[in-house]
């Protein structure tokens, strides 16, 4: 007889309080990164803290370990052929949460919590007075722990990987290098034949001064039309644009506006709205359990890229959205034709900062940043030697230096959250998007068609049929292969790339 979810009962219910516990701590997260007053970062972080370390107690509980060995082999970490096909997905993956778990002593768990919610806080301020100096004993902090929690994990070459297979299961830094190498390889001479190119891109049209509250209105409705359920989500600002979820029925997304930088808001929405529809599209049923949790980081980013940048700059979105937004600011767009506007919001040429970078750039700065981080866990290079690193690395890919600390070493939040390991989740992300909206093309002919005309739920129900509604039932590179045919793959995203620029630089 083939035994199903429902024998899980127990080990269901005991994963389920674990994961409201986790879901109280992220509301009080995200509290912290919108609302918060500023006085209330201490007490903040002792209250995450002390239920991050409730939530990884109950996970390496003697009571859960029984439930798992009853039905887990310890040594392969799957359960028998005699289960259904979810029962062993989710028995698989959460032996994997429970071996993880269980080699981090949970006074750890605690600290590295605490430390973490002080640290973001000293990040923002650090941020704001554009003082490196002023995160770098934060920093240091968490460096030192997160290069203890490598060694709790183990790792079989470089600690990095312990710490990345974290965001990107089964992924090493050995395996990621020859797909970096291959978008070096060729990313740097197409961005040299851009700056090489007699065509000259003007964007001052996106750097006039837009009413804030306008543009923000403006997300809003570009997440609507995405599929974004406000009924289950809210737009917030904050210091560093991000999604979080507590339940696939409460998503929520922020953004950050600047009266003379319109694309700041307008592709932080979209690309955060992409999250949150991952995040609302999991199946509710499985709440609590890892088949309600997302694949992977690089799977989650696919999503947030592919909205961002195959849909949110192709010129079939903004042939119905461009009239409205130019409604919605007459003064500045009324005499600026489409095409105009199109190949501003695509322009490409190096910048400071990544979450604005075109996409042509973009992963160089998600290299730099890799090299970075993997030098930091590995002793290599120490925080103090960060803002002359950083430098060196832009001026080495990028050619240009920052002349501020917020524009450089300061601009992301990962570090001070303790996220080392998830930047190189934004590259293969980019790579997925791609591979998933070719697929999406082929699987629903209209499609461009559709996007035309501001109808663009058809792909939302596609991705949410594919990739959101699975959760954890795969691993990640046998998902890729069941949407795609193929696991992550650089190269239709480096021919997108090579077309579109072709294009507009006339290469």
């Amino acid at each position: 007889m083939v035994k199903t979810l429902t024998t899980l009962e127990p080990l269901i219910t005991r994963l389920l309080e674990i994961r409201r516990i986790q879901s109280a701590a992220a509301v009080l997260s995200w509290d912290q990164e919108t609302y918060m007053p500023a006085g209330g970062g201490a007490a903040r972080a002792e209250q995450i803290a002390t239920l991050e370390g409730l939530a990884h107690q109950r996970l390496v509980s003697a009571e859960l370990e029984t439930l798992l060995t009853e039905w887990v082999d310890p040594v392969t970490g799957q359960a028998a052929d005699s289960w259904d096909e979810p029962s062993r997905s989710l028995l698989r993956e959460t032996w994997r949460d429970f071996s993880r778990a269980k080699k981090l002593p949970s006074d750890f768990v605690i600290r590295l919590s605490r430390e973490c919610s002080l640290a973001q806080q000293a990040w923002v301020t650090a941020r704001e007075e554009s003082r490196f100096s002023k995160f770098l004993p934060s920093l240091k902090t968490i460096l030192g722990l997160k290069r203890d929690e490598a060694r709790y994990l183990g790792y079989r070459n470089s600690p990095y990987d312990a710490l990345l297979d974290t965001y990107e299961p089964g992924s090493t830094i050995a395996q990621l290098a020859p797909l970096f190498t291959q978008l070096r390889e060729r990313l740097v001479p197409l961005l040299r034949r851009v700056q090489g190119s007699t065509v000259t891109i003007d964007d001052r049209c996106l750097h006039q001064s837009f009413d804030q509250s306008k543009q923000v209105e403006f997300g809003r409705l570009v997440l609507t039309a995405m599929g974004y359920d406000f009924e289950r989500g809210r737009l917030d600002l904050s210091a560093h644009p991000f999604t979080t979820s507590f339940h696939p029925t409460d998503v929520r997304v922020t953004t950050r506006v600047f009266e003379n930088d319109l694309p700041s808001c307008l592709f932080s929405c979209i690309h955060e709205g992409g999250h949150g529809l991952y995040d609302q599209g999991l199946d509710p049923r499985y709440y609590g359990s890892p088949l309600g949790e997302s694949v992977s980081l690089g799977f989650h980013e696919s999503q947030s890229r592919l909205w961002e940048n195959c849909v949110g700059r192709s010129r079939a979105f903004w042939h119905c959205f461009y009239p409205l937004l130019q409604h919605t600011f007459p003064q500045q767009l009324a005499d600026v034709p489409l095409e105009r506007f199109y190949a501003a919001i695509n322009r490409a040429a190096p910048s400071l900062i990544r979450v604005e970078a075109d996409e042509l750039t973009y992963n160089l700065h998600i290299m730099l940043r890799v090299e970075i981080e993997q030098a930091l866990i590995e002793g290599r290079a120490e925080p103090d030697d960060l803002p002359g690193l950083w430098n060196e690395k832009m001026q080495s890919y990028l050619g240009i230096v920052p002349e501020r600390d917020a524009e450089g070493v300061l601009q992301d939040v990962h570090w001070s959250m303790g996220a080392f390991g998830y930047f190189p989740t934004y590259t293969l992300g980019n790579l997925y998007s791609v591979q998933f909206f070719e697929q999406a093309a082929l699987e629903l002919p209209e499609l461009e068609e559709e996007m035309r005309a501001g109808h663009l739920l058809p792909l939302r129900r596609w991705l949410e049929q594919k990739i959101h509604r699975w959760g954890r039932m795969f691993t990640p590179d046998h998902l890729a292969r069941r949407v795609t045919g193929s696991g992550v793959n650089p190269e239709p995203f480096l021919r997108y790339l090579e077309t579109k620029y072709g294009e507009l630089y006339r290469l």
